[in-house]
């Protein structure tokens, strides 16, 4: 029988089968492995990209509310923040139009002037912020709901203004007397020095 004859050749073989077939499951299942562990890679790598386009749509809205915010404060500071020359006159413009809307028209205005300070608040002390503060004063008589509806027009005015200070005194009948000391901030003409604050 070749068998016998052959039997080293046959063992030599056999053996061979054998590694070869302990290889191939051995590279199998270290081929899966690592395909799976390239798997797990990918999607690690996808999800990465996720997250990284998310951040980036994220911060392509932060930045277009920046520019948005920009915007919206250099129209504040252009139209609202002007400077006295470009916006006092509209102001008393407006006021007067206010008076006359709530049927109280006062006899006369006075106004004041003073520069705008900041605190800082690490030195506790008092610093230029680049603005002038003006100051309108002016006395009306009339009811009490025309003194309600001039307020009212007064705190929903377009232009930036402040109700400083105000008092009422009861005149004959049903007429009160108003005391109105309105106030407003004006860019400096020529700015100064930013300071920290």
């Amino acid at each position: 029988m070749i068998w016998r004859e052959k039997r080293v050749l046959l063992i030599i073989l056999g053996l061979l089968l054998a590694a070869n077939t302990i290889y191939f499951f051995t590279y199998r299942v270290r081929y899966q492995s690592r395909l799976d562990d390239r798997e797990a890679e990918l999607t690690q790598k996808q999800e990465q990209l996720e997250q990284a386009h998310a951040a980036r749509l994220r911060a392509e809205r932060r930045y277009q509310n920046y520019q948005k915010i920009e915007q919206d404060v250099n129209r504040v500071f252009d139209e609202h923040w002007a400077t006295q020359t470009e916006r006092l006159t509209p102001l008393i413009g407006e006021v007067k139009r206010l008076t006359a809307a709530s049927n109280m028209t006062p006899p006369s205005y006075a106004f004041d002037r003073s520069q705008a300070v900041g605190v800082a608040a690490s030195r506790r002390r008092s610093a230029p912020i680049g603005a002038t503060e003006v100051g309108i004063a002016f006395g009306v008589e009339g009811t009490y709901e025309q003194m309600r509806r001039l307020i009212n027009l007064l705190e929903l005015s377009r232009q930036f203004v402040i109700i400083d200070r105000i008092s009422l005194a009861a005149r004959e009948g049903q007429n009160l007397a108003l005391t109105l000391h309105l106030k407003t901030l004006f860019r400096d003409e020529k700015p100064v020095a930013s300071k920290r604050l």
